[in-house]
């Protein structure tokens, strides 16, 4: 049979088995190339514990156990040490020295130079005793002839004491780090050590643990791998692994006891977030034999705690504050064929290995298991917990994303505790956005929640406040730069440091009654003008802002034109919809001052970029949405034409668009622009009269100019056509009124503008008197006196100078006459000539 040993940095394996003989041999397996390689062989049986080689594969380094304490008692080999570990050339095989003849059990393990650096004359070798200190060797060796290489000094090696008086140890082979924990008072100090290719090593990090660490025995991890002896100490010892992720996580992972039959109680400490979380597991009915110690494997962005047969537990490693983004799979959900009831080990990062069949094994999660649990999953809980890690441990792909928009589409009212599509959108954001700029990730919101306080079934969760570890060291880059970072971030109150949309919804509210009488007043008008109209208000805010914020709209407007442009499949109109324009310069000025704010190292033109790109992605998300949409439902551009009802499809559409309106509305996002037209259109072909009315009274559907000039212009004057347009004429705001009025020509909208134009008029005359009207100046004579005084003084107000429909000439003091007269003679049965 053969028993892994070892696992190197460089991903080799080290393995024991016997010969024919009963003969000890000693393996090396290249995981890359799937080559053997034989490194030495002990010609008698032999129980190894533990061994290693050096990068260059020049030195090998054995611990075993010479015999049994059965053997001993019967040999009566008392002078004899019990535990015998060596040095020995294997290149070619030549000298060997004894390091450690003692009664206690060492582990060997060599220190492994950075990745791509040449062969080196000088390897390190930790040696971890039983007896609770590690000490380094260091081994010079020089080439002689034919290639040979030997040990160049003779006598005692050079060697440290790294540590001592420990009670647990574990090595991190990739990062080559000594994480250990020494009893301190009434709490344990977990401590590291970090090993320098330059031959140093230094102290990093202590943080206090309130953990109990049975000190009678050393317990190892990841020093090699003797199953027997493992078992045996961990039977005794406390199940504790620490773990790191490329972010900066820090997290410790432990098995506790529970006084409770079939409960099972395990603790994560996250060092980097400042808490621990305690969950208490109830299993259902286990056969005795079943394993019932929890094995916590590393997956980097997730550790997950592993019962086989029982439960699988991802937790969130990155954002562990919310529960609902930790993923609690049962039953079948939580099996994993290959490791079934049997000691599981994480060497490093997405690996587990199975210490009794000697086998190794990748772990990573499916991502199209994970769409399928996504599908059928039926709680809250389980949806946010598969949908976050779709959206943030996976990379983003069209085909994932279309994926995920099929399942927002179909499951958007069976989600009561969170809005898909909002999670959809600012996950995405969060995914986009950080990898672009250092600690983007802690500015920029992750989550479109704000708390959560839903259960998750068969977990119990305790939340504890811990101290933050204390970092041991100047200018470091790497992880210990990640994860100061990230500690920093603690100690200032890391909720505050996410952007949020409440102040901007604050900035909204505030501001709405101000620019709607400015959108109102100058929708004729162009952009330049509107932005110089800003220049003379001095209202509660200053000239400079508001211009600064629709300045600052005027180029996202281009980006958002641009990705319309890009794919016609959605009929997007590129319209100016200036209450977005306000929206987006709010939010890019609001977004600016943040990032502004807190990345002070980061140039202004590069922030600049952040949020153009940011905003951008925004709109590219919505407009994602809706084409993904479009296509599922084989919808076309037919939705403009007003002379027939909508479809069923169509009817969908509408209501898949009012949910991206209200996730919208709900988090203060903009929208593309003519996202509000085609909403409007949809609506007029897909709902009956009353419920469209009702759409548009409650802010759900707005009127655009487009649509409704479209609708008056291309509908003909049935009796329901104009019950239809006198209904949308009568909600329109005066001056967007006052601009596409025009475009109807029909009796009942010429009786609107008339009367609007009178009471502009009489407004603007207010308490002054108007001269004696003059019979002369009648554009036509009628014999109807009334008519004639109000023609009369309408002409001479006009007279002076007041006008107040500049932008429409045929709207004067004779179109009143005109349409009064029209009116009237309709009511009364006749025909105007």
């Amino acid at each position: 049979a053969l028993y892994v040993v070892n696992i190197e940095r460089n991903g080799k394996i080290i393995y024991t088995w016997k010969g024919n003989q009963r003969n000890t041999h000693i393996g090396l397996y290249d995981l890359q190339t799937k080559q053997n390689e034989h490194l030495y062989v002990f010609e008698k049986d032999l129980h190894i514990i533990s061994c290693s080689v050096n990068n260059e594969r020049t030195l090998l380094a054995v611990s075993f156990c010479q015999y049994t304490e059965e053997e001993r008692a019967s040999q009566l080999l008392q002078s004899v040490s019990k535990y015998l570990t060596l040095l020995i050339e294997i290149h070619p095989i030549n000298n060997v020295r004894v390091l450690k003849a003692v009664d206690s059990s060492v582990r060997v393990q060599f220190l492994y130079p950075v990745e791509g650096r040449n062969s080196s004359t000088e390897s390190r070798l930790l040696l971890v005793s039983e007896d609770k200190y590690i000490e380094q060797f260091d081994i010079h060796v020089v080439a002689e002839e034919e290639h040979k290489v030997v040990i160049q000094k003779s006598g005692q090696l050079p060697r440290a004491k790294v540590v001592d008086d420990l009670v647990w140890a574990q090595w991190d082979m990739m990062e080559q780090r000594l994480f250990y924990i020494v009893p301190k008072e009434s709490k344990s100090a977990l401590r590291c050590v970090q090993f320098y290719p330059d031959e140093n090593f230094n102290s990093v990090l202590e943080s206090h643990l309130d953990i109990a660490v049975n000190d009678t025995q050393l317990k190892l991890v990841n020093f090699g791998y003797d199953y027997l002896q493992d078992q045996d100490v961990a039977s005794k010892s406390l199940n504790l692994q620490v773990f790191t992720s490329k972010a900066g996580g820090l997290c410790v992972c432990c098995s506790l006891a529970s006084d409770i039959p079939h409960e099972i109680m395990y603790s994560i400490y996250f060092l980097h977030k400042g808490y621990n979380k305690t969950f208490t597991v109830s299993l259902e009915r286990t056969e005795s034999h079943q394993l019932k110690e929890v094995a916590f494997m590393n997956l980097d962005y997730y550790v997950a705690a592993y019962l086989p047969g029982q439960f699988l537990h991802l937790l969130n490693i990155q954002h562990p504050d919310l529960l609902c983004y930790s993923l609690f799979l049962t039953g079948e959900d939580a099996r994993i064929d290959t490791l079934q009831n049997c000691s599981i080990r994480s060497p490093w990062v997405s690996t587990a290995l199975d210490c009794e069949a000697g086998s190794l094994y990748g772990v990573s999660i499916s991502d199209s298991a994970l769409l399928q649990f996504l599908q059928n999953s039926k709680r809250d809980c389980e949806r946010l917990a598969a949908l976050h890690c779709a959206l943030l441990y996976f990379k983003h792909t069209e085909d994932l994303e279309m994926q995920i928009i099929q399942w927002i589409s179909e499951n958007m009212s069976t989600c009561h505790s969170f809005d898909p599509i909002q999670e959809f959108i600012i996950a995405s954001l969060y995914c986009r956005m950080c990898p672009e700029t250092q600690n983007l990730d802690k500015l920029l919101p992750y989550t479109s929640l704000h708390d959560w306080t839903g259960l998750v079934p068969g977990v119990i969760c305790a939340t504890d406040i811990i101290p933050l570890p204390v970092l041991e060291f100047q200018n470091s880059k790497g992880f210990w730069e990640k994860l100061n970072s990230n500690l920093e971030s603690v100690k200032y109150a890391e909720p505050h440091l996410h952007y949020q949309s409440n102040v901007l919804r604050r900035e909204w509210r505030n501001l709405a009654e101000e620019v709607r009488s400015i959108l109102f007043g100058l929708l004729f008008c162009s952009f330049c003008d509107f932005c110089l109209f800003t220049n003379q208000r001095e209202e509660r805010r200053t000239t400079a802002y508001l211009r600064n914020i629709f300045e600052n709209a005027k180029k996202y407007v281009l980006v958002s034109i641009i990705f319309c442009t890009k794919a016609r499949l959605v009929p997007l109109f590129e319209e100016e919809d200036y209450q977005q324009q306000l929206l987006m310069g709010l939010m890019v000025a609001q977004l600016k001052d943040h990032l502004m704010r807190h990345l002070r190292y980061v140039g202004k033109k590069k922030i600049d970029q952040i949020v153009l790109d940011y905003v951008a992605n925004l709109l590219n998300l919505v407009h994602r949405i809706m084409k993904e949409v479009w296509r599922r439902y084989q919808l076309h551009s037919c939705v403009f034409c007003f002379d027939e009802k909508g479809s069923a499809a169509e009817f969908a559409v509408f209501h898949i668009m009012s949910r991206i309106l209200e996730a919208a509305n709900g988090m203060c996002l903009p929208l593309p622009p003519g996202f509000h037209t085609l909403h409007l259109g949809l609506g007029v072909r897909c709902l009956p009269l009353h419920t469209l009315l009702h759409y548009i009274d409650n802010g759900v559907l707005q009127l655009t100019e487009t649509c409704v000039r479209k609708l008056l212009k291309d509908l003909d004057d049935t009796e329901q056509n104009e019950k239809l347009k006198f209904s949308i004429v009568m909600r329109l705001p005066e001056a967007l009124g006052q601009k596409v009025r025009q475009y109807w020509n029909h009796p009942i909208n010429a009786n609107l503008i008339a009367r609007k134009y009178v009471k502009l008029l009489l407004e603007k005359l207010g308490n002054r008197q108007c001269s004696r009207p003059i019979p002369e100046r009648l554009s036509v004579p009628v014999e109807f006196l009334p008519l004639n005084y109000l023609t009369n003084m309408l002409t001479e107000i006009e007279n002076q100078g007041v006008h107040p429909c500049e932008k429409q000439d045929h709207v004067n003091a004779r179109f009143v006459e005109e349409t009064a007269l029209k009116h009237t003679m309709t009511l009364l049965g006749l025909k105007y000539s």
